[in-house]
């Protein structure tokens, strides 16, 4: 008898922690819905009051310095909308309607965010500014690039030693050329460069064009060549900190993006050897992908806050980033007032 209370007690035990579990499971939920709920009242506002551009920067440095720059003024009855996570602002920049929003560092951060603008927000196009590293000679630190187009650098094959790169790869980068003595055999093998799978909505369903470069829309570009190229750009730091020379901003060469903070001399002398690109950084692609798969005009501006690892000793990001970024914020001003 003793044993069946026992048991009869653990069950009840289990049938109360149960409930319990499925109370806490529904209420989270009914949390969740509303919360979602409130995102998408306020979303519905916001759209009417619409068409917006859309603004995409990166990091909370690239941030501080658009937000900097005072041209960003909130809505004041929403001045925001979090979904998943990300912070959607809502405000004007002079008599253009915006929607700015972080994404995160990374091509899925990127493309992540860019989806979700294109898909939860009225908007007319896509605006994305940041930093980047250099790896052209003739551009300096501080230096404003708006490429024409880019390609999608960290889509690779790797291969063994001796290998022959697959018929579809754009390039290969042969390890054993790096090796000391020059030539010799290294277990690295190779790479070689994929192209990327696009879909788009003006092609076939579930049909991919491959494709190695991206181009941003060309009115856009057209734009900024007649309306920023030539503008002050700033050259100080602060009072202590200033380049040698008053930075440029430069429109029409070409960018790289991958997964891959570089800090190689090497290898960023190979990418503008082979690939002809003039910048580098880890987002550009994935958002001008995103746009253009969905039918809307983008357009890229980057200040240059590096030399990609042809400095001496640390990386300048750490020192001439908020420059770089300040400068890039700048243009993108100046561009939306051009709009």
């Amino acid at each position: 008898m003793a044993a069946k209370q026992v048991t009869e007690r653990g069950l009840v035990m289990i049938d109360l922690a149960s409930a319990l579990l499925c109370c806490l499971s529904l209420s989270a939920l009914l949390s969740s819905a509303e919360t979602l709920g409130s995102s998408l009242t306020i979303l519905k506002e916001v759209n009417l009051r619409g068409p917006y551009l859309g603004l995409i920067t990166v990091y909370p440095p690239e941030e501080d310095a658009f937000f900097g720059t005072g041209a960003f003024k909130p809505h004041q009855k929403h001045p925001y909308v979090d979904l998943s996570g990300r912070r959607f602002r809502v405000g004007k920049m002079g008599k253009k309607k915006v929607i700015y929003v972080r994404c995160g560092v990374g091509m899925v951060n990127a493309a992540a965010a860019t989806q979700q603008m294109l898909d939860m927000f009225d908007v007319i196009g896509v605006v994305h500014f940041g930093i980047a590293g250099s790896i052209n000679n003739s551009m300096s630190i501080g230096d404003v690039t708006i490429p024409k187009q880019f390609a999608q650098a960290g889509l690779w094959d790797w291969l063994k030693p001796n290998a022959t790169i697959p018929v579809g790869d754009f390039t290969e980068l042969d390890f054993g050329a790096y090796s000391e003595p020059s030539g010799g055999y290294n277990e690295l093998g190779s790479i070689g460069y994929n192209t990327e799978q696009f879909f788009s909505k003006s092609g076939k369903p579930n049909t991919a064009q491959r494709k190695l470069w991206f181009h941003v829309s060309k009115n856009w570009l057209e734009l900024a060549h007649t309306h920023l190229e030539g503008m002050v750009l700033e050259q100080c730091v602060n009072s202590s900190s200033c380049l040698t020379q008053r930075p440029k901003l430069v429109v029409g060469l070409s960018g790289a993006t991958a997964d891959i903070f570089l800090d190689n001399a090497a290898y960023g002398e190979f990418l503008y050897k082979t690939f002809h690109v003039s910048s580098v950084d880890m987002e550009s692609v994935a958002v001008v992908m995103t746009s253009l798969s969905n039918g809307f005009p983008v357009i890229v501006i980057r200040g240059l806050s590096d030399q990609a690892g042809a400095q001496e000793g640390q990386n300048s990001i750490y020192s001439f980033g908020p420059l770089a970024a300040s400068n890039a914020a700048k243009a993108v001003v100046q561009f939306v007032k051009a709009l």
